[in-house]
């Protein structure tokens, strides 16, 4: 099977063709031969626990647009961006997209911010999605809106669109490398992560003027809330011990709730793994080859859910350690995502076509989803009271549907998460569960223009498929950078 070469999911014409190279490749991905629609349909169904309502199975993922202002404000992309996240149908907005909480952490330099001074831009672009759901839907009966809050560390990127400014939480031997990290200026101190802490209170406090439901305080995908989970080696009161790990957390959560009435969700990498790099021995002109693992030092005491001593493998003791404490934090809304598409894109987005600071596959993506399905499945048994959204779905592509209810019926997930899909298809929910075929021409197919594009400092959006993307300037420059460059041989 290893040698086998990967099939495109778009050449695979029938359910049961499909399901047969599943059984052949990833043999534990659920997937049902007929669709169900309507309210009683699995992913129609309405979802209750505690306090929370949702009138369906469908998440949709936060996503960086690139696109704001510089002043952090919302542009006529990110508008038309959330009008589409309305139009969908999916119940649970995910924060729409990653709004920091404070200058120096964003991941570039138009990321939204949520302040004093665009408050009311907030409000302009929470009613736009509220107002296309109410189009689309009829009403807004069980929509949950929430907004993610972050804050880049490692990755941030406030004034310039190609230059990093990380802001880390401990000394990483493999990543520092990547950045040329050399000593210890760029590490935040204890009080440097008390005044982000705060910065996360008055953003939270400006979310529930704005009018979402619940603030998400973000821990995923090698983000400053990410890497501190990871931060065995950090001193001080925010690293070593598990419950300084999450020492953070649980300070954003108290301080968030000590002003306001907001609920909270969790969106977290449940597991690592090491940095890949592209195979130099297999790269040629225009195409990186496979990635593989980068040199990295044991035991490997850097990253979240893995085995130190073999950090190839998923270890999901401190995993379940932290949902527990979300739910001893009354936390109900856990958004499941894994690694870091900065580090390891394969295992966060499994995709055909990687971006182009990337690296082709290493594995079919179809194990990457399985992968994802799984850990939430196995999480699932042990959390029957939290709402789990899955992630890693997009890559199914045509036979996303078939999957999805697969797995909301056998009870291996709650809420299907969607990021990708929603920039090409923003209606795939609705016709999903109204029944209607497949716009397959919408259907995204992982080509990573929208990875690619906002990694060489343009807006991010869906240019092979969404014509108001392919009409930009943009667009053009896309091409160029996308067109073949000599790769040196090691």
């Amino acid at each position: 099977m290893a040698d086998r070469p990967i099939q495109r999911i778009g050449s695979i014409k029938t359910v049961e063709a499909f399901q047969a190279y599943v059984k052949e490749v990833a043999p534990e991905i659920p997937c049902d031969s007929t669709l169900e629609s309507g309210p009683d349909s699995p992913m129609g169904k309405p979802i209750k626990k505690g306090d929370i309502s949702l009138g369906n199975g469908f998440c949709l993922h936060p996503m960086e647009g690139w696109d704001g202002t510089t002043d952090g404000r919302p542009s006529e992309h990110t508008i038309r961006r959330w009008k589409h996240f309305g139009l969908s149908g999916a119940k649970l907005i995910w924060g729409g997209e990653a709004v920091a909480v404070q200058p120096d952490g964003r991941a570039n330099p138009n990321q939204i911010m949520l302040n004093e001074s665009t408050i009311g831009d907030f409000e302009n672009l929470h009613q736009t999605l509220v107002n296309a759901h109410r189009d689309a839907m009829g009403n807004t009966d069980g929509l949950s809106i929430g907004i993610q809050l972050t804050h880049s560390g490692r990755y941030s990127k406030p004034n310039d669109k190609k230059r990093m400014e990380p802001l880390i939480a401990f000394r990483h031997p493999v990543l520092d490398k990547r950045l040329g990290i050399t000593d210890d200026s760029r590490t935040l101190s204890d009080s440097d992560l008390r005044r982000i802490i705060d910065s996360y209170r008055k953003a939270a406090k400006l979310a529930e003027k704005v009018g979402f439901d619940w603030v998400d305080v973000k821990h995923c995908h090698g983000y400053l809330g990410h890497e501190l989970l990871g931060g065995h080696t950090r001193p001080g009161e925010f690293g070593g011990s598990f419950e300084n790990r999450t020492r953070y957390l649980r300070e954003i959560i108290s301080a968030i709730r000590a002003e306001t009435k907001l609920k909270i969700g969790v969106r977290v990498s449940i597991f690592d793994q090491v940095p890949y790099k592209p195979d130099p021995a297999k790269s040629v002109p225009g195409k990186l080859g496979p990635g593989i693992p980068e040199e990295y030092p044991l035991p490997y005491v850097y990253g979240f859910g893995q085995n130190k001593n073999n950090p190839l493998e998923i270890d999901l003791a401190e995993p379940i350690l932290f949902l527990e404490l979300l739910r001893k934090l009354d936390i109900r809304l856990v958004n499941i995502s894994a690694a870091s598409p900065y580090y390891n894109p394969h295992l966060s987005r499994p995709a055909f076509y990687p971006p182009s600071d990337g690296y082709q596959p290493p594995e079919d993506p179809l194990i990457g989803v399985q992968r994802h399905l799984t850990v939430v499945r196995d999480l699932k048994q042990k959390f029957q009271d939290l709402i789990l959204v899955g992630t890693g779905y997009t890559y199914l592509q045509d036979y996303l549907p078939h999957v999805a209810q697969a797995a909301v019926r056998a009870g291996w997930v709650d809420s299907v998460g969607l990021g990708r899909m929603v920039l090409s298809y923003p209606q795939l929910p609705l016709d999903m569960i109204a029944g209607k075929p497949l716009t397959l021409k919408k259907i995204c197919r992982t080509f990573s223009d929208c990875t690619t594009a906002p990694r060489n400092g343009l807006i991010s959006g869906c240019y092979p498929l969404d014509d108001h993307y392919a009409k930009l300037p943009e667009a053009v420059e896309l091409k160029v950078i996308k067109k073949p460059k000599p790769v040196a041989k090691a």
